[in-house]
């Protein structure tokens, strides 16, 4: 007995599976740029997304209809250029801009808080120093 129902929540998983595949593959992509402090920009973004598509694992996979389901379509074109990234308010972004923008963001954040934590350090051992020699004599 045929039950489509089934059919759509296997293919709904097989799209999560690949979507987190190539999400990993992404941030492990922009891991490297961010490592060397290379801000983003739309030709290192395109370099990402080609790259990321190009992997030879995640082509192995899945099926070429799962790949093609990452594939920015040709009627939204990105410049390509070396501005830095901004997409504004879309929130409509083909699934390795929205991967690369994300690990970006993310690296942002734990940077601001590494420095929020070491700036919070130092000020404690600055108080704890003032307190020392204040009680110390």
């Amino acid at each position: 007995m045929y039950e489509p129902t089934l059919d759509r929540a296997l293919a709904a998983r097989r799209f999560q599976t690949a979507a987190r595949d190539l999400q990993q593959i992404v941030r492990d992509i922009a891991g490297r740029y961010i490592s060397q402090q290379v801000p983003l920009t739309w030709r290192l973004l395109h370099a990402i997304e080609a790259e990321a598509l190009a992997d030879l694992g995640f082509a192995s996979r899945y099926e070429a209809s799962m790949l093609g389901l990452f594939q920015r379509p040709s009627a939204l074109p990105y410049p390509e250029t070396d501005e830095l990234v901004d997409f504004g308010a879309s929130n409509a972004l083909p699934a390795v801009f929205s991967f690369a923008a994300s690990a970006y963001e993310d690296a942002q954040i734990a940077a601001a808080a590494a420095a929020s934590r070491t700036a919070s350090d130092a000020a404690s051992r600055h108080r704890g120093e003032r307190r020392l020699r204040a009680w110390g004599g």
